[in-house]
């Protein structure tokens, strides 16, 4: 596919190398700030700062407390919790991105594994109380945002996960740029046709779930139609691609583009997607091939299937072999 929207993407800013840190320094990542830049467009945010902290700055934690957590300064003891709320709710109330890249370990930015402490003194000193929280600002956007796709810097350097990622905010500002557009009944009909592929990859329920919203796309509003199809068009792709629905999606493409091959050919293709089955090659070695005799047949539904170029061929990142 020619033509890829840019997603908008919010991220921490410290990610891209802003000097915003606790300590005055900065954690740009090497692929947030450099492969990725390339081909999305950053809406960078740091929440201590908007809230008038400064840098460098006393370093922060989560407290318990009967109210839940609260976000105080270590060593002042000054609590936070609502000058970060109240950013918070605002943020997450106008906030226009197709996906969201937060800063690991931050009480504020981090999407898992944050530590929540007692905030007492006893005989062994404060105590964690538990470890499976989300910093407070993050937290806020991903409840009010549960279809955003969301990933730290440490998670992206997971192969899967940040192929995942990647798909989704891709996916996401297609949606949003059909939905921008003075679109038709019609529009909606074309873009379900060329994501149907992808979405089977993730949803086969979900796609036929679509497809049902789509049958009725000359019957009702416009606005009640991009709301229910948005919804299950993000839903789908939430469910992880597995193994055997790149397979199963292999062979139904196999198929239909088989007439068009010779038999010599043709068993290079299933040997290849057997390969690929059997955990031996990477995504885009089966990928390659089908996309390849895709376009030299011809055949112009399968060509402009999403499935084949979810996101510029430049990052590579379907390379791993899946384990």
């Amino acid at each position: 596919m020619s033509g890829q929207v840019r997603p908008r993407v919010a991220v921490s800013s410290c990610l891209l190398g802003a000097a915003v840190r606790f300590n005055g320094g900065h954690s740009r990542d090497r692929f947030v700030s450099g492969a990725l830049s390339a081909y999305v467009d950053w809406v960078p945010m740091c929440p201590e700062m908007d809230i008038g902290l400064g840098t460098p700055r006393e370093t922060l934690r989560l407290e318990r407390s009967p109210e839940g957590p609260r976000l105080m300064t270590r060593r002042t003891r000054a609590d936070l919790t609502g000058p970060m709320t109240a950013l918070a709710a605002g943020r997450a109330a106008r906030l226009d991105a197709d996906g969201y890249v937060f800063k690991s370990k931050s009480p504020s930015c981090g999407i898992h594994g944050i530590p929540l402490y007692t905030g007492e003194q006893g005989e062994q000193g404060e105590q964690v109380v538990d470890r499976r929280n989300r910093g407070l600002f993050a937290d806020a956007i991903m409840t009010a945002h549960p279809l955003l796709p969301v990933e730290d810097e440490g998670r992206l350097h997971d192969d899967v996960l940040r192929e995942a990622f990647v798909e989704r905010i891709f996916a996401h500002a297609r949606l949003r740029a059909l939905f921008e557009s003075d679109w038709r009944p019609r529009d909606l009909v074309a873009f379900h046709a060329r994501h149907k592929m992808q979405i089977l990859a993730h949803d086969p329920a979900g796609y036929r779930t679509m497809g049902r919203l789509v049958a009725e796309a000359g019957t009702c509003t416009r606005e009640r139609l991009a709301t229910g199809y948005g919804e299950a068009f993000r839903t789908a792709l939430t469910v992880r691609a597995t193994a055997g629905r790149h397979v199963n999606v292999l062979q139904h493409c196999l198929g239909m583009v088989s007439d068009h091959l010779d038999p010599v050919r043709r068993a290079d293709l299933v040997e290849v997607i057997r390969s690929y089955q059997s955990r031996l090659v990477a995504l885009s070695v089966p990928l390659a091939l089908l996309r390849h005799h895709v376009l030299g047949s011809g055949m112009a539904y399968l060509a402009e299937q999403t499935y084949f170029t979810p996101y510029p061929d430049e990052l590579r990142l379907r390379n791993h072999v899946p384990s």
